[in-house]
Parts: C-alpha cells; structure tokens; sequence
C-alpha cells in the first residue's frame, strides 16, 4: 500500500515528495495536469528555502540556474527616476550561508525537484486526478476521475487555492477577494531592452514590469490589465501586451514577441480554517493565498512541506507519535495568517506608492521576506532551559564546526538528512554528550569547540550547552551540559 499520497506537483508537494520520500516512505505524487506547466509563475527563492532545497541536495543547481542580484529599474510615466537593488552588499556570513533570494522561474524549481524526486525512484503521475475520497481511522482511498483508486495511510493536498481535496473536506477557507483581475501576466521574448535588470514602469495609469531570466531570452511581463472602451478586462494576448508597452513605457523600439502563459491575476487573502482532517494534510496555496507583494508564495509553500516532511516521516516510520502531527497546523498556521498580513500590508504600500516617482515593488518589502526570523517559538515543541538571542522554536543559525573526520565543516552540513543533531558548545559540553551516547539512531551527537565563540554568538549563548536541532533546522530544546537529562526527556516525549 503507498503509505502517502500527494496531490498536486507543484514546489510544495515535489519538497515534501522528496522529504518523505529520502526517509524511505512509500509516496505517489498525482497531478491533474496532462505536462507539466512551462510559464514561469512564482520567480523568487528566499534565503529560507534555498537552506531547505539546499538540504535536499539542489543547492549549488539551484544557484548555478538563476541570480541573486537583480537591480530594480524604475521609471515614472515613461521616464527613468532611479535604480535600486534590495540585496545590495548582502554576502553570506557565519550564520547565514544564502544572503539574498535568488531570481528563478518557478517552472525550473519544479523540474529540479522531479529530478531529484526520480533518484528516489518516484515520478509524477501526470493526467491524474483526483475526485473523491474516503478515510477512517486507518487510511485513506482516493478516488480518481479514471475510476482507478489508490488507498494509503495519509493523504497531503498541494492542489492550489482552488483545491478539489479542501472542498471535499469542507473546510472554510475565509477571507476576501477580488472577482475583477488586478494584473495581466505572461512570459515573452523581449528586444531592446537591458537584460541586467527589472524594468518597472509606474504611473498614474497603472503599473507594467518586465523581469529577465537567466540563460533564455524569456522575460516574465506583469501589467495593470488593458480594458475595453466599457471599462472591462481584456483577455492577456500578445498583441495586448503590445499596446501595454507602448501605453506604459511610451516607448516604440520595444518588440515582444512570442507570448506564453498568457495569465490573469486577482487579489486573494484567504486561508483555512484548519490545516488537517483525519488523515488529510493541506499545504501551500490549498491552505493559503495572499498578494504577490515579497515572493512570498511559492516560498511558504515550500517551508510548509519542510515542516510536515519530518513529522510525517517520523510518525510512519515509528519515531514519533502521531500527536506530533498536531504540531504542523500549530506552527504553519500562524506563519499563514503573518504571510497574508504582510503580503497585503506590502502591495498597498506598492498601489499608494504607484503614483510617486522612484517608487517600485520594493515598497512592499516589509520585514520578514527572507524567511530567516520566523520561527516556532510558541509550539508545545519549543523547550528552553537557557535565555539567549536565539530561541527554541527559532531557526538554527549555520557556523563552523568540525566534521565527523576531523576537517572543517559546518553545522548546516552536519544537520542536512533527517536526524535530530545534539550540539555540544564549548568542551564543557563533551562530558555531557559522552553521558548521552546511548541516544537514538536519529540523533547526531556534534561536539562544536567554538575556541573564538562564533557559534554561541550566534545563538546569543554565554558559557557551555547543548542544543537540540530538529530535523528541519529549528531549535527544539536548549539547555546547559549537567541537565543534559533534559534532551533524553524531550526526544521520549516525542512518544515513540
């Protein structure tokens, strides 16, 4: 029997496909779509999931593919006003090996994940939809649109903010939204234009934006929508996207050519209700859709994924009880309900902003976008015993450290897979880890030295201790070395 069954393929459902899938669960990914979608939606990866895809083995493919800096062109009712770029001077450190989002078409982050979805032996089932389902205490069967059936332990919905598994549920998904397209979208080939920056055009009459893409001709164009002589929408086209440009740019030595993806965008805030029935997990845009303001989309979805991974994976593979699956709607609804706050709270300051020269989609860049501040630090699996700078619920910060030969390495190398790792800071900590050798085979015991205290000013730690880092990268317990007793109570917590 597959033990779960995930709907939809796009970067949450591939991310979660690969991180159970590492951890030798049975998984099957079903899709509805006859191919796989080739327009370039979501562009932007955030620091935060480059660490997770980097876990996952696509760091350096991921980062070969796209770029990290890209200046922001702006020009107000035609004319050139300024140029900025966000991530300017931003370079890795200690703690943050990804300084800046890097800029890649999300049709590309997709096929990375397949690839390294099909060295585990999985491939995705296009042309294969999903149109019922049962579940009872034991499992659940999933009914497609062929008559076919496939019965599993869990069933995880990644099909989109029109989600065929959340309305079977019935669960609400509350919010606002806009029936009238706020945005044309489309990807073009594009000539006369500097390909070493996004173009933004701003004005009283609306917006237009055309951001290159590294190693193709394509460019992704986003505009206020052309209207008829009654006021209403008209359909994206190419020769549309034309008269956008001249309209906006008031420019004739532009050519696009050879539209694709010929898209339409409207404003929804929503989220659900709830993120779990029985045996049935929502994740991505089934469980939350918000405005475009951060790139933030595709990357929720993807921290989605990462958090439930673990857990699943641990529950089916009989590390933990299935009270730990609780802990995902816990800690991912709230980071949901910021995302739409913020994302909404960004594209209005983008719409005042739109009739102020020099102002582009930078205004809605308000705290948080690089996914490295939000943490658990309210979830039933935050367990501090210390008071620092960083705490249990929080992301763990990368640092050097000593790899298992002896080399120089670092922490974010020794946490990548699906174990807990047991820092010990400062040699005080190696009498303590000693005491623990008789942890778990799921729990990686790392002596840090630290001789200059980089890591532990990292974590905002004086002195000797132990951390407990989760499979995902976030701090499950901090505590000083002789209550090392502490890390075995928390790990049988976990009700294995």
């Amino acid at each position: 029997m597959t033990t779960v069954v995930i709907a939809g393929a796009g970067p949450t459902g591939l991310t979660l496909a690969c991180g159970l899938a590492r951890q030798g669960v049975a998984v099957r990914v079903i899709d509805r779509a006859a191919r796989f979608p080739t327009g370039s939606r979501g562009k932007t990866l955030n620091p935060r999931s480059l660490e997770i895809l980097a876990d996952l083995g696509l760091g350096e493919r991921l980062t070969a593919a796209g770029r990290t800096h890209l200046p922001f062109r702006k020009y107000f009712e035609g004319r050139f006003v300024n140029e900025t770029e966000p991530f300017a001077g931003a370079v890795p450190t200690a703690a943050t090996p990804y300084a800046a989002s890097l800029w890649l078409p999300q049709t590309r982050v997709e096929r990375l994940l397949r690839e390294r979805l099909a060295g585990h032996g999985v491939r995705v089932e296009t042309a294969t939809e999903l149109v019922d389902l049962r579940q009872d205490g034991a499992g659940v069967e999933v009914r497609l649109a062929d008559g076919g059936r496939i019965a599993a332990e869990y069933l995880v919905a990644c099909d989109g903010g029109r989600s065929t598994v959340r309305g079977l549920l019935g669960i609400p998904f509350v919010g606002v939204g806009d029936p009238e397209p706020a945005m044309v979208c489309g990807d073009v080939e594009v000539e006369g234009l500097d390909p070493g920056a996004w173009h933004q055009w701003f004005g009283p009459g609306g917006a237009f934006m055309l951001c290159p893409f590294t190693g193709t001709r394509r460019w992704q164009l986003q505009s206020s929508p052309e209207t008829d002589a009654d006021g209403r929408p008209v359909a994206p086209s190419l020769e549309g996207f034309r008269r956008l440009a001249a309209l906006h740019t008031g420019r004739t030595d532009l050519r696009l050519s050879n539209a694709t993806w010929l898209s339409t965008w409207r404003v929804n805030v929503r989220m659900a209700e709830r993120y779990r029935e029985g045996r049935v997990f929502l994740a991505g845009d089934c469980a939350h859709v918000h405005p475009t303001a951060g790139g933030l989309g595709m990357n929720t979805g993807v921290q989605d994924a990462w958090n439930l991974a673990w857990k699943l994976g641990y529950v089916l593979r009989g590390l933990a009880g299935p009270a730990l699956l609780d802990t995902y709607q816990e800690e991912r609804l709230p980071i949901a309900a910021w995302t739409l706050d913020v994302t909404s709270a960004g594209m209005a300051a983008v719409m005042d902003g739109a009739a102020t020269p020099g102002v582009g989609v930078e205004a809605g860049g308000v705290g948080g976008l690089t996914g490295l501040a939000l943490g658990y630090r309210w979830s039933s699996l935050a367990a501090d015993r210390l008071a620092g700078a960083v705490r249990a619920g929080d992301r763990a910060p990368d640092g050097p450290c000593a790899g298992p030969d002896g080399a120089r390495a670092r922490l974010f190398e020794r946490f990548a897979g699906d174990h807990f790792t047991l820092l010990g800071l400062g040699p005080g900590a190696r009498p303590a880890l000693a005491a623990l050798a008789a942890l778990p085979g799921h729990v990686r015991p790392v002596p840090v030295e630290d001789p200059d205290g980089t890591v532990r000013r990292a974590h905002g730690i004086t002195g000797d201790a132990l951390v407990l880092v989760r499979p995902d990268h976030h701090i499950a317990l901090t505590a000083r070395p002789h209550d090392h007793a502490a890390v075995s109570g928390y790990l049988a917590s976990l009700g294995a």
